[in-house]
């Protein structure tokens, strides 16, 4: 004979596990929202990276124009002045002033041509990543927002879960509540048969007096099952 407990304890611990399940669904959503908006900072910081990597070039080359200018400044100026130079070795000398700024002049162009090579690569790149990146950013977003849905799902499904475990509380008494509840708040579930005499929640054998008391026959109103030497949870004879 089953004890008469045990179907609505059965009933409350099946909607007690729904609940349980959703609240563990709802709080991890807010993990799975961060971790998705730090895919989304990642995302952002890259194609901030790659943006800053054209400014900096672009910064290489104002400063190599500016370079170039002052040096062509300087060579305008020493050729002013090396008309005005009326001995030889002095018009030589200035004249080989002239040919070492021109190679610098030389070099920094070259550098310039470099840099712009460098700043057109660094378009090209940025402009395929930055379309990449930009989708990966909206579909972290619709991630976002499918999860926002699901929470608030999860909330009116729970706030339902929580009136039904209501509703199958009522039928029990307040001593087999608080035995319940104790075992519950250690291990869910907290009902579970004995199958080939072994508590189906450790999976240890029972000992003869808990899988006699499960077979017996007939139950006191008030007397609450047995429970697993083991593992605690509340046991019912299967097989």
């Amino acid at each position: 004979m089953l004890h008469p407990a045990l179907e609505p304890l059965l009933i409350l611990q099946d909607r007690d596990m729904k609940r349980v399940g959703m609240e563990a669904q709802l709080k991890s959503i807010p993990r799975d929202i961060a971790a998705v908006e730090q895919k989304i900072a990642a995302e952002k910081a890259t194609i901030e990276t790659a943006r800053l990597e054209i400014r900096d070039l672009e910064v290489q080359k104002k400063a190599l124009e500016t370079e170039i200018g002052s040096a062509e400044q300087k060579v305008a100026l020493y050729r002013t002045q090396q008309l005005s130079i009326r001995k030889n070795d002095e018009y030589q000398a200035m004249g080989q002033q002239i040919e070492t700024v021109q190679v610098q002049i030389g070099e920094l162009e070259g550098r310039e041509l470099e840099i712009m090579y460098e700043i057109d690569a660094a378009k090209s790149r940025f402009a395929t990543a930055e379309t990449e990146l930009k989708g990966n950013i909206s579909a972290h977003e619709h991630r976002i927002q499918a999860l926002r849905e699901r929470e608030a799902n999860l909330t009116a499904e729970l706030a339902q879960a929580q009136a039904e475990v209501a509703a199958a509380r009522a039928p029990l008494g307040d001593p087999t509540l608080r035995f319940y509840d104790r075992i519950a708040s250690r291990n869910l579930p907290a009902i579970v048969p004995i199958v080939a005499g072994k508590c189906g929640g450790c999976h240890l054998k029972v000992s003869s007096e808990v899988e006699s008391a499960a077979r017996g026959k007939s139950h006191e109103p008030n007397s609450q099952l047995p429970t697993c030497d083991q593992c605690g949870r509340m046991v019912y004879w299967q097989y």
